[in-house]
């Protein structure tokens, strides 16, 4: 493969074009054979992605505009403004809030493999006690993510809402 590098974005125009209450995934690497995946989220004024934790990849956030501000497993709160560059390594829990006006930022980590359903002959046999509950109310319905919290209201990796919540 002789990849070229290429212009895929021009993010003063995506924020500019955007509607002014759009919210969740304004963009979105979507290149084939790409190792990594990026971003750019819109949350309005006052709401948030609540407390996840990402177990499997270190992700890099970097605030485009607005303000807000992220709530880390060890109760500190960090404050978030235009420029600020955060670092979230693997296993850290976090929760972002939005300030009074919205926070758009820009995600960016390795890829990871979307999710697989393996042919009965590769599962597991049964154990008893019953099935595993059904989880795919749990799996963000824009970049198929299963989310950590039980009750997700949007998705940490793309900001998409989940449906009926």
């Amino acid at each position: 493969m002789n990849a070229t590098p290429q212009v895929l974005a021009v993010l003063d125009e995506v924020l500019a074009s955007a509607a002014p209450g759009e919210r969740g995934a304004l963009w979105r690497l979507a290149e084939q054979g790409r190792e990594l995946d990026a971003n750019v989220v819109r949350l309005p004024p006052g709401e948030g992605v609540g407390v996840h934790q990402e177990d499997a990849l270190d992700v890099l956030l970097v605030v485009l505009a607005g303000a807000g501000s992220l709530r880390t497993g060890a109760g500190e709160t960090l404050r978030l403004g235009p420029t600020t560059v955060v670092w979230l390594p693997r296993t850290s829990r976090r929760a972002l809030d939005a300030g009074p006006e919205g926070l758009t930022y820009l995600t960016a980590h390795r890829r990871r493999p979307g999710l697989a359903v393996k042919p009965a002959a590769v599962r597991a046999p049964a154990f008893e006690g019953g099935e595993a509950p059904c989880m795919l109310d749990l799996v963000c319905p824009e970049c198929g993510r299963l989310s950590a919290d039980r009750a997700p209201r949007f998705c940490s990796a793309c900001g998409e809402p989940f449906p009926g919540r």
